[in-house]
């Protein structure tokens, strides 16, 4: 939406605010009397409408006596995410992309799930469907889910502690047809101790595949939880090992 589509009249900013419009996060925003915040248009707040008036800046919010909402956090950088879903053998996978390289990518056999789990992990970013800008990036990704090439050349943009990335560093380097134990994982990044660390970083890894904890098991060798479903897992240990 550009700036000349946005909302004018107060009537339709609330009408915004009520279905909760992303694409118009930073347009306006909402300041509601009883509580001296104001808020971003897709804020989950359910204020009365008697209670609530418009600001077309967040310096004039201030100015009123208004503070920034803990909930939606209107002051904080609004980041675009650009995002698309396409059909691989395991299901539908979503693909989102920062300016700096792919931040998110999940597997799952429902659109609409994919797209409120993207929404979660994302409440103060900009989410911009695009499908055509995506093309090469999900293209490679389902190419890599599908085994049909690794998709070495896309940048990466996962977010994490530092512990995390080290783990989802280390589990790159895992060869496609191995595995390694949760244990080997901790050693291989100078933390041996840190076992169920290593456990709670594969859970948290946001790009699915590409950095495998797939292939991370258990010290017997038995498959251990996967976020995205054990049988996707072993179906993935199954095809690399072929």
């Amino acid at each position: 939406m550009t700036a000349s589509q946005y909302p004018t009249t107060d009537d339709a900013r609330w009408e915004a605010m009520r279905r909760r419009d992303r694409d118009l996060d930073g347009a306006f925003f909402i300041a509601v009397r009883t509580t001296g915040v104001y808020c971003l248009a897709s804020c989950a707040g359910r204020p009365l409408r008697k209670n609530v008036e418009f600001h077309e800046t967040r310096e004039s919010a201030r100015a009123a006596g208004f503070r920034a909402c803990l909930r939606c956090k209107p002051d904080q950088p609004r980041e675009t995410l650009r995002w698309a879903t396409i059909p691989t053998s395991l299901g539908l996978a979503l693909v989102a992309r920062s300016d700096s390289g792919l931040r998110l990518v999940t597997l799952g056999d429902d659109p609409d799930v994919l797209v409120r789990d993207l929404e979660r992990r994302f409440r103060s970013a900009r989410l911009t469907p695009d499908s055509e800008g995506l093309r090469s990036e999900f293209e490679a990704v389902a190419a890599e889910i599908d085994g049909r090439g690794p998709a070495l050349d896309l940048p990466l943009d996962a977010q994490g502690t530092d512990l995390q990335k080290a783990v989802w560093a280390a589990l790159r380097a895992i060869p496609a047809g191995t595995t390694a134990s949760y244990a080997e994982v901790a050693r291989s990044i100078g933390r041996p101790t840190a076992v169920r660390a290593v456990a709670q970083a594969c859970g948290a890894n946001p790009l699915a595949v590409l950095t495998p904890c797939h292939r991370v098991v258990r010290a017997d060798g038995g498959l251990s939880g996967y976020r995205w479903g054990v049988e996707r897992k072993k179906a993935l240990l199954q095809r690399e090992a072929a």
